[in-house]
C-alpha cells in the first residue's frame, strides 16, 4: 500500500500535469508536445472555444477592416491562426478587400480552417511564428489571437512579427493577464510592461484595452509611412 507521502507526490504531479495541459497548453514541454496537442483536438477546438460568429465579426472582423481603411489588395497575416478565427471574422465584409495568410503548424487545424471560412480571400500555410516564411516588410497587419503564450519563444515570434509587417502596418495582439498568466513561465509580458516592450521593437500608437476576461487586446502601428490606399 502507497505511503501518504507517495499519494501526495502523485497527487501534486497530477495538479502539475493538469495546469500544464488544460492552461498551459503543453507549452513547457516543447513545440512538437503543443503541435501534438492541437492535432489530436482540432475536431473539438472550436466547441472549446465557443466562438460566436456575430461577436466574432463585429468585435474582430470591423476592427481589422476599419484599421486597413479599404486598402486594396491588402495582405494581413494571421500567426497561431488555428480553425480561421480571423478569416472568419472577415467574411462578408465589403470593405474588407485583401487576402489573410493564415499560418499555423499544425497540420489538422489547418485542414479544418479551410473548411470552415470558404468565403474570404485565405492562404493557408503550415510554419512556425518564431521563423516566419516571409519577406520582411511583407503584410499590412500582423495579427496573432491568444497564441502567444503558447509559442515556443513569445518574444522572437514577436520580433517577427514586427520584421514582417511594412512600415505603418498594424500589430494587432492579445496579452494574456489573468491570475494565470504570471505561472504560464516565462511565457507573458506584465500589462504594466507590455506598451515600453513594443516601444522597443520600434513600434508606436500603442493602445490596450481590455478584450476578454483574461486577455488585453494591443495594437500598434510600426514607424514609418503607411502604404497608400
Amino acid at each position: 500500500m502507497p505511503s501518504a507521502g507517495w499519494i501526495a507526490v502523485a497527487v501534486v504531479a497530477g495538479l502539475l500535469l493538469t495546469w500544464e495541459l488544460w492552461i498551459c497548453e503543453g507549452t513547457h514541454f516543447g513545440r512538437r508536445f503543443v503541435v501534438w496537442l492541437y492535432e489530436i483536438t482540432a475536431h473539438r477546438y472550436d466547441g472549446i472555444k465557443q466562438f460566436d460568429p456575430d461577436w466574432e465579426r463585429h468585435f474582430l472582423g470591423d476592427s481589422v477592416a476599419n484599421a486597413l481603411g479599404g486598402l486594396v489588395e491588402a495582405r494581413v497575416l494571421d500567426v497561431g491562426a488555428g480553425t480561421g478565427r480571423l478569416a472568419r471574422s472577415l467574411e462578408g465584409l465589403p470593405f474588407f478587400r485583401g487576402t489573410v495568410f493564415a499560418l499555423d503548424p499544425a497540420r489538422r487545424m489547418i485542414a479544418r480552417g479551410r473548411r470552415m471560412a470558404p468565403g474570404v480571400s485565405a492562404r493557408w500555410v503550415r510554419g512556425w511564428g518564431d521563423g516566419l516564411p516571409f519577406l520582411s516588410d511583407a503584410f499590412d497587419m500582423v495579427t496573432s489571437l491568444e497564441v502567444l503564450e503558447f509559442t515556443p519563444r513569445p518574444r522572437a515570434v514577436l520580433k517577427e512579427m514586427v520584421r514582417v509587417l511594412t512600415p505603418g502596418g498594424w500589430l494587432l495582439v492579445t496579452n494574456r493577464v489573468g491570475w494565470q498568466s504570471r505561472w504560464i513561465l516565462g511565457k507573458t509580458v506584465p500589462r504594466a510592461a507590455i506598451r515600453r516592450h513594443l516601444g522597443r521593437l520600434g513600434l508606436e500608437e500603442i493602445e490596450v484595452a481590455i478584450w476578454q476576461l483574461d486577455y488585453d487586446l494591443v495594437w500598434a502601428r510600426k514607424v514609418g509611412p503607411a502604404r497608400a490606399s
